[in-house]
């Protein structure tokens, strides 16, 4: 379903499931389009699986860069119409193969946008849009950065199909989201290519304090024909962002697949620096493992991306990703391990999420969005102006960073704290790494505030503060509910081994990058080339 009737406002609840599958009329215009697998080296055949109701369609392949390069292009390949099954978003399509292309050895590493396209029966033409990365080869890693882009969250909010990990087709009802979800389907629409007028998740603004509570990205989704988790995850509203400005600010950066940390950990071999942009949730314990070892070996990792809270596991090589959740205690057949797949921070786990990235999102989580600190700051204070990250930026103690730009939103990591002397400290509440330093903090919260009489309209109800209460404190009560309820934004800095990480905690940095903030632009350029160059 693929709704195109343009609204002015709409109830969430209204907008509930809606997603993308093939029509039950085989005469209707359709194309879709999956790769075998979402990254590949130069040299590797590449297998696109596509059903369509037309006779024949055209497929191209450009390198995303500021500059779309157009490099492949193949017209009249034969088209048919494939059986999807009813649970294609929890086992896969199994679509056969239906074109190989053998990826050129010079191609470099990068986003590669794959464009399906038909000729309509009514004379227009419909595009489906699909994505692969390529990987570099090991020449010059020392001197480029290398971007890991966030698959498992993108796996994690594809609902097409019917069913991701929030929402779906499955269980008794037939409306349970799945702990189980395949890889080799298509990606939903808003997720490889977006308008440049789609909205971000978070606010563009603080609303005026009698206005209704609103989701302006959902809206207007709802209204285009797009994913309503177009803004959520995804190349086009995170990854993709990043690598056009890290272009046009002169730095290098070859890409590669998150899943490639458990699968291919050798990719890291030599590169000075790992990156995370946006929202960044879904982890395995592999995934960590490759990370904490580069990081002592004495990697650098900058991460610019918030909402570290799950943990996944992949299976079937990676085709295949699992996640519980809150339902794992009661469902996971791992629940007695610590490979049990729900959030870090439960003590059966026995690894805090911030031992890996200095933060983590169960003491963070909404701010900017919705009705969750609606009337914020919309950046980080800053509390450290001395550190290294803020040179030149001209900010001092209590300014705030991109808060015109809107950073700090719509989901944040934080930590537990004190205030010492006007400063924050980690209160030892969660383990975190030695030497932490706590340069800003922002308030966040997973309460919405209504700002009408009917609050039936707030899209957050009170499942995320039960479980926070649950795992932060063994039991949902009403104190613990208000507890879970309050969060925090960080940016924190610390040392590790011979290794050093900075985590700007929150999905929204990008925005600071895309609006072209020059503070916010400053560190980024600060840690970067400080990382590139191997500094401590």
């Amino acid at each position: 379903m693929s709704p195109q009737t343009p609204v002015d406002s709409v109830n969430p609840a209204v907008m509930s499931n809606y997603y993308e599958a093939p029509s039950a009329d085989p005469v209707g215009d359709e194309i879709w389009c999956y790769s075998d697998r979402p990254c590949y080296s130069p040299g590797e055949t590449i297998s696109f699986h596509v059903s369509t109701t037309a006779k024949s369609y055209t497929l191209e392949i450009a390198r995303d860069a500021p500059e779309a390069e157009l490099l492949f292009t193949r017209d009249k390949l034969p088209g048919c119409r494939q059986e999807t099954p009813a649970d294609a978003s929890v086992s896969g399509c199994g679509w056969p193969a239906s074109f190989e292309f053998a990826i050129p050895a010079h191609w470099h590493s990068g986003a590669y946008r794959v464009t399906s396209r038909i000729e309509g029966r009514n004379g227009g033409r419909l595009e489906q849009h699909h994505m692969f990365m390529l990987r570099a080869g090991t020449a010059r890693r020392r001197e480029r950065l290398l971007l890991v882009s966030a698959t498992g969250t993108w796996c994690a909010y594809n609902n097409w199909g019917g069913s991701n990990h929030y929402e779906g087709i499955t269980g008794p009802q037939g409306r349970d989201f799945s702990p189980i979800l395949s890889l080799e389907r298509p990606w939903p629409r808003g997720f490889v290519v977006l308008p440049d007028d789609a909205p971000r998740a978070a606010l563009a603004a603080s609303p005026a304090c009698d206005e209704p509570v609103s989701y302006p990205h959902m809206e207007w989704a709802y209204a285009n024909g797009y994913s309503k988790k177009y803004a959520s995850a995804g190349w086009a509203s995170y990854e993709r962002h990043f690598m056009n400005w890290a272009a046009d600010a002169g730095f290098e950066v070859d890409i590669v697949s998150q899943y490639d940390l458990q699968l291919r950990p050798e990719v890291l071999e030599d590169y000075p620096c790992l990156v995370f942009i946006g929202h960044d949730e879904y982890w395995s314990w592999e995934m960590r493992d490759t990370v904490d070892t580069y990081v002592e070996e004495g990697g650098r990792v900058a991460r610019f991306a918030g909402n570290f809270m799950w943990q996944t596991r992949l299976e079937d090589n990676g085709r295949r990703q699992v996640c519980y959740k809150s339902r794992a205690l009661a469902e996971d057949p791992q629940r007695e391990t610590n490979r049990i797949t729900t959030s870090w921070e439960l003590p059966q786990v026995e690894r805090p999420g911030a031992l890996t990235f200095g933060l983590n999102a169960i003491r963070g989580v909404y701010a900017g969005w919705g009705g969750c600190v609606a009337f914020g700051a919309g950046g980080f204070p800053i509390y450290r102006p001395e550190h290294w990250a803020f040179e030149g930026t001209g900010l001092g103690y209590g300014d705030v960073l991109g808060g015109q730009s809107r950073i700090f939103a719509y989901e944040v990591d934080g930590l537990d704290y004190i205030v010492r002397d006007g400063l924050p400290y980690p209160s030892g509440a969660e383990q975190v790494p030695d030497g932490l330093d706590i340069l800003a903090l922002g308030l966040a919260s997973n309460v919405e505030v209504a700002r009408a009489v009917d609050n039936s309209e707030l899209f957050l109800g009170t499942d995320d503060c039960e479980l926070h209460a649950e795992i932060l404190y063994g039991e949902v009560t009403p104190e613990t509910i208000a507890l879970a309820g309050r969060g925090s934004g960080m940016i924190a800095s610390f040392q590790r081994g011979r290794g050093e990480v900075f985590h700007a905690g929150s999905v929204e940095w990008v925005a600071g990058l895309l609006r072209r903030d020059h503070q916010v632009e400053r560190v980024t350029r600060n840690v970067l080339s400080r990382f590139l160059k191997g500094e401590n």
